[in-house]
């Protein structure tokens, strides 16, 4: 039997290589897809897989895809799931396991396999996205299989079979870094009343530690698309980097949410997304200019249904892609540039503008114009009014 694993070189996965192979008696094979982990090695990780127990390994950059297909697209949807995370891992999800299929086509596996625990939204994720793409594929989680029941006896069965470890009885939260975030969770994070430790973040200082002068950008945009900075033109993944930098040394883009999770209980996370955090801010002002009143509202009522299905793994239904078509039809007229002052965690707008906008100054003035006739809202304000005169009026009759 063959197995392609979706693997990270984190404690799950490591720990996975040699329990399937002693449970499958199958041949495992790594697959490492690069989104942006900046905190890792991933030729380390390669030969991590390797020495481990993988038959072989594969190493793929994936981070120009990554940005290209599912970041930008939530830049222009202004996905962001409760009001709080920005998706980072739901957005990588679905790519991770389109190339684990990739690579189980490439190796005529018999199964697919990943490191997602049974009480979280990662195993959705990646099995709607397995079935979507192979549906005839097996599908193994060990997690759901295992009799390893936390994260204490995975420790110790690693250090049974010299497995090298990332975390420890000390420090035992999880991460998970791409270029849109670095989620925390578990461990010392599991009390939602415990604050979470400064020395864990990786992305930004704390407000506190960040300069006391600020820093001030022009981000521009292109058909709902971030190209420049400071009239400097930037790759996809390179825009997103700098981004990073500059929000990070900062303090920006730190957030610390319960959010409801699919399987139906609560949990803890807590993220670093400085880029996300930034563009959000920027192309909700870009959008206020160019998008007419209807358009804007209805797409703030597509925007929550959108991120709930990126957070539900949904990348590939309809629904997703239909709403995909409609959030690249509002996209087409967003272009412009923001202003922003980046100061100690805050994200402050300094100013606007887009060739293609809707606001017309001598229009909106307080001072003397010619275009607006003040006498036609009293016509206005009675139709817009009728129906509540009509229902206060007959029911005082009554």
């Amino acid at each position: 039997m063959k197995i392609v694993l979706a693997y990270s070189g984190g404690l799950d996965t490591s720990v996975m290589i040699k329990w399937l192979k002693e449970n499958y008696n199958a041949e495992v094979i790594a697959c490492i897809v690069d989104v942006g982990q900046t905190d890792e090695d991933l030729s380390k990780i390669h030969q991590k897989a390797l020495k481990t127990g993988a038959l072989r390994a594969y190493t793929i950059d994936a981070k120009k895809e990554f940005v290209e297909k599912y970041i930008f697209q939530a830049v222009k949807a202004n996905a962001i799931y409760e009001g709080k995370y920005f998706l980072g891992t739901s957005l990588a999800r679905p790519l991770i396991a389109e190339k684990v299929i990739d690579i189980a086509k490439k190796e005529k596996a018999d199964a697919v396999s990943h490191g997602a625990t049974g009480k979280g939204n990662d195993q959705v994720r990646f099995e709607l996205t397995f079935k979507s793409l192979m549906p005839s594929i097996k599908i193994i989680a060990p997690w759901r299989e295992w009799k390893l029941k936390s994260r204490q006896e995975e420790i110790e069965y690693a250090k049974k079979h010299g497995i090298p470890l990332p975390v420890s009885k000390e420090k035992p939260y999880s991460s998970d870094a791409n270029l849109w975030h670095i989620s925390y969770e578990g461990g010392i994070l599991e009390n939602p009343a415990n604050p979470p430790d400064d020395k864990m973040f990786q992305m930004t200082v704390s407000p506190e530690k960040a300069p006391d002068k600020s820093t001030v950008i022009d981000v521009y945009f292109e058909k709902g698309v971030p190209t420049k900075i400071n009239g400097k033109k930037y790759g996809p993944v390179e825009i997103i980097e700098k981004l990073n930098e500059l929000g990070g040394k900062n303090g920006i883009g730190r957030c610390d949410a319960v959010e409801n999770r699919l399987v139906g209980m609560k949990s803890r996370g807590v993220y670093e997304a400085p880029a996300a955090t930034i563009l959000y801010i920027a192309h909700r002002e870009i959008e206020s200019l160019v998008l007419d009143r209807e358009t804007s509202h209805f797409k703030e009522i597509l925007t929550v249904k959108y991120s709930e299905l990126v957070y539900y793994g949904l990348w590939r239904s309809q629904l997703k892609k239909a709403i995909d078509g409609f959030i690249n039809e509002t996209q087409k007229n967003v272009s412009g540039s923001v202003k922003l002052k980046l100061y100690k965690g805050n994200c402050i707008v300094l100013g606007r503008t887009s060739p293609k906008s809707l606001y017309w100054e001598k229009l909106s003035t307080f001072e003397k114009e010619d275009i607006y006739n003040q006498k036609d809202a009293e016509g206005f304000i009675n139709l817009f009014g009728l129906p509540l005169k009509v229902e206060a009026i007959l029911r005082r009759q009554k």
